[in-house]
């Protein structure tokens, strides 16, 4: 028996396995909120103790860089270590991978219906697979071909210096240089990059925020989905100008990390933002900045982009990467 896990900030999805089956069809499943707990062996007490069943090896997806089979869980004061979490349930093995290259895992297994293509492209078999995922942080992985396998390989390049890409940009670079002085893709291409980047066109053009949307998001305990919910209506021009200008920030960082690491095979938007945006993803700023690569455009305009809509995409990769370690 398997038991793989996402493990992120607010919430982790924890799932049971028999041996060799299907990473999609779990014995048991739950998501659970991670602040309730201590730390990640709470977590995985508890879920044990509610599901009445066992497991003698776990894989876990965790938010943040895993190194030496260490993690320190991104937004959560938790320190998961593979050892330590085997020692406690007497598993047999434990491996530890970052969650987004858990997705990148996954990616292969995802169903037709489970994404979203924005550009079909041309993509070759043997190919490199990029996966940029905005969310609370930015993260970034990919997976490459070894032999009859693929392989997921971790990246922080979310951590990047952001490089603006219109004189617009280069003012809101100016802008959270005041603030940061280290600007990356992160502070501008995340949940949090995203009310930067309203608050900053706002105070460009303080007049333009109407008096409900004020009140609204000074209430909200995220103010996020209150802009993406605004733009979607076509309520507010200045969240409708954010959430582009978004688009545009992703899409061209999107196109970097497409460009080293040769993603032919495709690039796949993750994270939770992507598909509450998609009708502007497809509006053609995402791509338009993409492809703005220069000499190597028509590359770009070969590899394929698609939006991964399975939530449970992280999950999916820990348990396909736990087959490995009996």
């Amino acid at each position: 028996m398997l038991l793989a896990g996402d493990i992120g900030g607010t919430k982790s999805r924890l799932a049971i396995f028999a041996d060799d089956a299907d990473p999609r069809n779990p014995l048991a499943e739950e998501v659970l909120p991670s602040g309730r707990f201590s730390g990640i062996e709470a977590l995985i007490r508890a879920f044990l103790k509610r599901t009445n069943l066992t497991a003698d090896r776990a894989c876990f997806a965790i938010a943040g860089p895993v190194i030496n089979d260490r993690a320190a869980v991104t937004n959560l004061p938790w320190i998961a270590e593979a050892e330590a979490i085997r020692r406690t349930f007497s598993f047999r093995s434990v491996r530890l991978l970052n969650d987004v290259a858990a997705t990148a895992r996954a990616v292969p297994l995802l169903e037709a219906q489970e994404l979203h293509t924005l550009c079909p492209g041309e993509p070759t078999a043997d190919g490199a697979i990029a996966v940029i995922a905005p969310g609370t942080g930015l993260g970034e992985a990919f997976l490459t071909r070894d032999g009859m396998r693929r392989r997921e390989h971790a990246s922080e390049g979310g951590h990047a210096d952001f490089a603006p890409g219109s004189p617009l940009e280069t003012d809101l670079l100016r802008d959270l240089r005041k603030e940061w002085g280290h600007v990356s893709y992160e502070r501008v291409c995340s949940g949090p990059g995203l009310w930067r980047i309203y608050r900053f066109l706002r105070g460009r053009r303080p007049a333009e925020e109407p008096a409900w949307l004020g009140v609204r998001l000074a209430e909200a305990a995220d103010p996020v989905p209150v802009v993406i919910e605004a733009a979607l209506a076509d309520k507010s021009g200045l969240c409708i100008r954010a959430v582009t200008l978004f688009c545009s920030i992703l899409g061209a960082e999107a196109g970097n990390l497409a460009l080293k690491t040769l993603a032919t095979g495709g690039v796949y938007i993750g994270g939770g933002i992507a598909p509450r945006i998609q009708p502007f993803l497809e509006e053609g700023s995402f791509l338009a900045a993409f492809r703005r690569k220069g000499r190597m455009a028509d590359l770009l305009f070969r590899m394929p982009v698609h939006v991964i809509l399975e939530p449970r995409a992280a999950l999916i990769g820990a348990a396909d990467c736990g087959r490995d370690f009996k």
